[in-house]
């Protein structure tokens, strides 16, 4: 006879439907074999599985036992299925869904394969089809999607992407998921489907034979747990900088990248660590799109249900291009994907080597990453706000208005044309004079600024249909930053005078347009205009 219990492979951040199915074969010496392009994670799953089961009070088949995991031309790996094999096997034994002591559970899966009875999914006395009743509800195991990790004495471990399970489940029209306890409020997340968590196989067994009940956990109320975006430092803390704090409350409002650029201890790091403070909240969506792709990459907190912050990732200039943007041979989100909806933080831009650098492009112009492999193509989601910093030379002096005469060249060629071209904001950081540094007069605020870049946040929001102004099309450029004619004159005046190309000339609009609705305006002056091309500062090397 065949026993089938659905879970899941985690293909990317994907979730994709996966069968467990189990088969006893009566002929041939005892051996347990699993297929379906098994990783060596799951083809351990044997012998944890027979000790968890063991420690139970259940028996390993003494027969030839198949387990197939299918689709078989999808690559499975980790411990995931280590809780629907355990309950496939004690399906297939009769061990669930059917009423009797172990002997009498082991003679009826005999009869069955002697008399060579219907085993399908409609068959009278089918162990899979057979319904248990717990306070009256019909429970099947086809209702139901399972995974999780199981320990050699039985306990349920967590697994990643149980997110991503729960959303399959909702998407197949499933009565629900059973995982571990400790991945269950993660799975909550996703409403319009039961989750019940367990933290033991023998909860599992018992509730799907109707001997005890597994109470669905609570829905998780996303809107309630969303939080402000904290940062380490206040704005007021930063002492003059006052064109720089323009400038980050223009890139936070807008959605748009930003380079500081000005000499060691100038304070480009610190307005870095202090940007996190002025960004809007997340949405419900955007929490949950967050939360999928930390869980499908194993970096969602322990005990968090969702990711409640905007994420402010800072990977070092060591880090690999595989590290950045993602990949390996089974491959998973990288530090781009992670800063999805929040802030990739690179400091001593530079400095990172010129694969790493380069491999930005395309999340910087589509807002995702496309890892291709020979089995797969994957897509991840990487739509974040670029914040560098960076020295105008590599001593880490010099001054700002030098790199106009090119400045360090060699330092600076490290960063490639379309590479600068693709980030919104070039701002200058120039050093603080020491009557400043020792003064007792703070700036402006964190407060102050984030209520100007909600406010404005807000504004573009409702025009643009959902978008910020740093993620508009072209199309719909044309038509919400409109220009009259001197405004426009200065625009081609810039272009040609600093011998900008078509992507610096779309993204001036964007800064403009963002600039005039941090001022209420509904039209893109020409004050705008100005500010905006002032942001060009490595355009003019």
């Amino acid at each position: 006879m065949i026993a089938r219990v659905n879970s899941f492979v985690l293909q990317g951040i994907e979730a994709l439907p996966c069968e467990i199915e189990a088969h006893l074969n009566w002929q041939g010496l005892p051996k347990t074999t699993i297929v379906g392009l098994p990783d060596v994670a799951v083809k351990e799953a044997a012998e944890r599985v027979r000790s968890a089961m063991g420690n139970c009070g259940y028996s390993w088949p003494q027969q030839r036992l198949t387990i197939n995991l299918a689709p078989a031309d999808v690559k499975k790996e980790g411990p995931v299925y280590d809780l629907p094999v355990a309950v496939a096997v004690l399906v297939v034994q009769c061990a669930i869904g059917a009423e009797g002591d172990a002997s009498a559970r082991m003679s009826k899966a005999a009869r069955l394969a002697a008399d060579g009875a219907e085993t399908g999914p409609h068959a009278a006395g089918d162990p899979v089809a057979i319904a248990a009743t717990t306070t009256g509800c019909r429970v099947r195991l086809c209702d139901f999607l399972l995974a999780g990790e199981l320990a050699l004495d039985g306990r349920l471990r967590p697994f990643r992407g149980a997110i991503g399970l729960a959303l399959l489940a909702k998407r197949l029209h499933r009565r629900g998921v059973i995982v571990p306890c400790e991945n269950a409020e993660e799975a909550a997340v996703v409403d319009g489907i039961e989750v019940r968590g367990a933290g033991h196989l023998g909860e599992v067994v018992a509730f799907f034979n109707g001997v005890a009940p597994l109470p669905p956990v609570e829905p998780v109320d996303v809107e309630a747990r969303i939080a402000e975006t904290g940062a380490e430092i206040d704005f007021g803390e930063v002492r003059g900088q006052e064109a720089g704090k323009r400038a980050l409350t223009i890139a936070a409002a807008g959605g748009h990248n930003v380079l500081l650029i000005g000499p060691a201890g100038a304070g480009k790091t610190m307005m870095a660590r202090a940007l996190p403070g002025i960004l809007p909240p997340l949405s419900r969506e955007e929490a949950l799109e967050v939360t999928r792709i930390h869980s499908s990459a194993g970096a969602l907190p322990r005990g968090a249900a969702v990711v409640a912050r905007r994420p402010v990732r800072s990977p070092h200039h060591t880090a690999s291009t595989a590290a950045v943007v993602g990949g390996g041979s089974v491959p998973r989100p990288g530090e781009v994907s992670l800063a999805h909806r929040g802030i990739l933080f690179l400091d001593e831009l530079p400095e990172f080597t010129r694969a790493v650098l380069e491999s930005l492009r395309e999340p910087l112009e589509d807002g995702q990453v496309t890892i291709a492999r020979a089995h797969a193509t994957l897509r991840f989601p990487a739509r974040f706000m670029l914040v560098a910093a960076m020295n105008p030379s590599h001593r880490g002096d010099g001054r700002v208005a030098d790199l106009a005469g090119g400045g360090d060249d060699r330092y600076l060629a490290r960063l490639s044309g379309p590479l600068v071209d693709r980030i919104d904001l070039h701002v200058e950081v120039s050093a603080v004079p020491f009557r400043q540094l020792s003064g007792a007069r703070r700036g402006t605020d964190t407060a102050t600024m984030r209520a100007r870049v909600i406010a404005a946040r807000r504004r573009m929001l409702d025009r643009n249909g959902g978008r910020s102004n740093g993620e508009l099309p072209g199309r719909q450029l044309d038509r919400l930053a409109t220009m009259d004619e001197p405004t426009r004159a200065l625009l081609d005046e810039a272009m040609t005078a600093l011998g900008l190309s078509a992507r610096a000339y779309d993204k001036i609009r964007r800064v403009a347009r963002t600039i005039a609705d941090l001022g209420e305006s509904d039209a893109v002056g020409l004050e705008h205009v100005a500010e905006a091309v002032q942001y060009r500062l490595l355009d003019r090397r």
